[in-house]
């Protein structure tokens, strides 16, 4: 159930009572390794993988407003219900979806975090949230922000997401009307055009769920330790195709890093994690790999010229397979192929799903910082 159902239940009864508030081989089998410095950049890579700053639950409570006895706040509880209320028939003023860009843009840099940005670790959140949709169940997706709610606040693929979430609870305690999916798909988007991407439209229309009852099953995101064929299920599901399939792991890991208490690996894809380029593909094409066994028992590639840069096995399995391989090389040669092709699959992508009826504004952001 979401807030448009509910709010038609609070006026029925507003007159009554008051409610309650990638595999075993070098990459230099297939593609001759080119040795090359690592480039200058405006922005490196730190050399601890754990985030210095701590995260805490901010704002569990939102603020309590009254309009003729009649309470409107937002109330979100560790029970799994979440609770909106109206201020009754008072027209809302619209909600500023540049401000609060604006605002997710403000907050972004923080020397203190990880490689000194938190647009990955909020470009991951969309992702991770959008990334559970199926097209057969119509189920998942960032409509309902279900990331909210235990179990699928506490699955696996989702370690290391409530950082994002408990900080972006202040942009929506200064925005309360904007719903927590599209507060999450926006700051993504923020995150990706201030890091250097490509401007990516976006609508607004996501209705966030009232309880856990509308939590997708774990699973339903990609496992780096698995091969091709697993990742093309994954998003097989979710109705793209290998060209978006690449974009979109491209784009995922040309930014951020790996944690070994979150995910099990450890490092960055390449050595500017804060900038949004087509250097992951260059890495991968370019570098020649080798295998390095981790202490939790499992194994990742790593740069034979710099072994604090990471691959999955999954993406190395990626890249092998013919048909992916074509976009790998592609998006190294081309960058802005890579940025085009992106831009749509990933409004695709946050897009799953999502009730839009055709009227919502299209907005596309001034890039602020870049």
């Amino acid at each position: 159930m979401f807030s448009r159902q509910l709010n038609q239940r609070i006026r029925s009864k507003l007159t009554t009572r008051a409610l309650l508030p990638v595999t075993g081989i070098s990459a230099a089998a297939s593609v001759q390794p080119v040795f090359r410095a690592a480039p200058l950049l405006s922005r490196g890579y730190a050399s601890e993988a754990a985030p210095k700053k701590g995260s805490s639950n901010l704002f569990l409570t939102l603020g309590l407003a009254s309009l003729g006895g009649v309470a409107g706040y937002y109330y979100h509880t560790s029970n799994q219900v979440a609770v909106k209320k109206t201020l009754g028939e008072e027209k809302k003023k619209p909600i500023d979806y540049v401000q609060i860009y604006k605002d997710i843009a403000d907050i972004l840099d923080d020397s203190d975090y990880d490689d000194g940005s938190y647009g990955p670790v909020f470009f991951r959140l969309a992702w991770h949230s959008s990334g559970t949709y199926d097209k057969v169940t119509k189920t998942g997706g960032s409509n309902g922000a279900t990331m909210r709610f235990s179990p699928e606040s506490n699955h696996g693929a989702n370690n290391g997401l409530d950082i994002a979430r408990n900080l972006l609870e202040k942009i929506h305690a200064k925005h309360p009307d904007i719903s927590y999916g599209d507060l999450w798909t926006l700051a993504a988007v923020c995150s990706i055009q201030e890091m250097g991407g490509p401007t990516i439209p976006w609508r607004a229309g996501r209705e966030d769920a009232l309880s856990a009852q509308s939590c997708t099953p774990e699973g339903r995101l990609p496992d780096g330790s698995k091969k091709e064929d697993h990742i093309r299920d994954i998003f097989y599901r979710m109705g793209f195709n290998d060209k978006e399939i690449v974009a979109l792991v491209g784009g995922g890991h040309t930014v951020g890093r790996c944690h070994a208490e979150r995910s099990g690996f450890e490092g960055p894809w390449n050595e500017s994690p804060t900038l949004f380029n087509n250097e992951y593909f260059k890495a991968l094409v370019e570098r020649e790999w080798v295998k390095k066994n981790l202490a939790n028992g499992g194994w990742q590639w790593v740069a034979k010229e710099n072994p604090d840069v990471m691959m999955l096995p999954a993406e190395f399995s990626m890249f092998i397979d013919k048909e992916f391989k074509k976009y790998f090389l592609i998006y190294a040669k081309d960058e802005e192929k890579f940025f085009e092709d992106f831009k749509d699959a990933f409004k695709k992508l946050i897009e799953l799903g999502v009730p839009f009826d055709g009227t919502e504004k299209e907005y596309k952001f001034k890039t602020l910082n870049v």
